[in-house]
């Protein structure tokens, strides 16, 4: 048995689509409710990118059709299992069956499952824009009932119960739990992504430095292994994290050992307002968002457009 709510997902007061979007892939893909991250999965995304690649998407779709990209950001379905009926490894797969079946497998999509409370719980976000960029996915008269009727079947396709006759939701809203998003404990990513910044306050000299200023905080590190590894400090009232230590890379944006060692050199910035920025020696006059083009390490939006036309690279640099 699993139970289905359709909401959509919206620019708030003051906020970009870009904020949007990361603060709500970022609570889906909580490490601490997803087991480390090995309950996400992905359609014609990278998880570790998605809210980029969504917006990407939504750019492009401005740029190729003329229309404004407001309204609609995403959909996002919260799917809820019946406990101990399945496993969390069952639960991803149904709710990512859910997914390409409701989208007819033409937007990119999400699917995180959650199994932090008493009943596994799976969040899937699909991006409102297709693949093509040439559309956006249009909610119809009917489309919750559509997503739950979708979802009985699924449901009885893998043995599972079926509520026959469900009664309206009384809980609260998705907009109310924004409301509530701030007045949450901090999580354990949220602790040491703290550390990182008291540390990097203190201007360590070299990478080393700041490994020995997260230690003196209380910060576990853990080296040695293919990942840097840190455990949460202890703090009063909250509760020690003691099992599953959090990958550093797994922190993103700004707390990655790449942007770790930036910051360090001076290379990245982080501003007063949380937001970060890369020095760039390079001049460049004319630029455009190539998906098509990327280095080893991180994707390259910017090109030199009069010099691919040189190249002879095509009438879509032209344009």
């Amino acid at each position: 048995m699993a139970t289905t709510r359709l909401m959509t997902l919206k620019t708030g007061k003051g906020r970009s689509v870009a904020r949007t979007l990361k603060d709500s892939i970022d609570y889906m893909e909580n490490y601490d409710k997803t087991e480390g991250g090995e309950l996400i999965s992905s359609y014609e995304c990278d998880v570790r990118t998605a809210d980029n690649e969504f917006l990407l998407s939504k750019q492009t779709y401005t740029a190729l059709t003329g229309r404004d990209r407001g309204g609609v950001i995403a959909y996002h379905v919260r799917q809820s299992f019946k406990p101990g009926e399945v496993t969390a490894e069952e639960a991803n797969r149904i709710g990512y069956e859910l997914a390409q079946r409701f989208t007819n497998s033409k937007f990119a999509y999400i699917v995180c499952t959650h199994t932090d409370t008493s009943h596994v719980h799976n969040h899937i976000v699909w991006n409102s824009t297709a693949l093509d960029c040439t559309k956006k996915f249009r909610n119809f008269i009917g489309s919750y009932f559509a997503l739950r009727r979708l979802n009985d079947i699924i449901c009885a396709e893998h043995g599972l119960s079926v509520i026959k006759d469900p009664a309206p939701s009384e809980g609260n809203t998705y907009g109310k739990w924004l409301e509530d998003r701030n007045k949450r404990k901090p999580s354990f990513q949220d602790r040491i992504r703290a550390s990182i910044d008291a540390a990097l306050e203190l201007k360590p000299g070299t990478f080393e430095d700041f490994l020995g200023l997260l230690r003196d905080s209380g910060v576990t590190v853990i080296e040695g292994g293919k990942h840097l590894k840190f455990l949460a400090a202890p703090a009063e009232g909250l509760p020690d994290q003691i099992k599953k230590p959090t990958r550093c890379n797994t922190l993103k944006g700004d707390y990655t050992e790449e942007a770790i060692r930036e910051r360090i050199t001076g290379v990245r910035v982080l501003s007063s307002t949380g937001k970060s920025s890369t020095l760039e020696t390079a001049s460049i006059k004319t630029i455009v968002i190539d998906v098509g083009e990327a280095t080893h390490r991180r994707p390259s939006l910017l090109i030199d457009i009069q010099t691919k036309i040189q190249q002879g690279k095509g009438a879509g640099y032209e344009r």
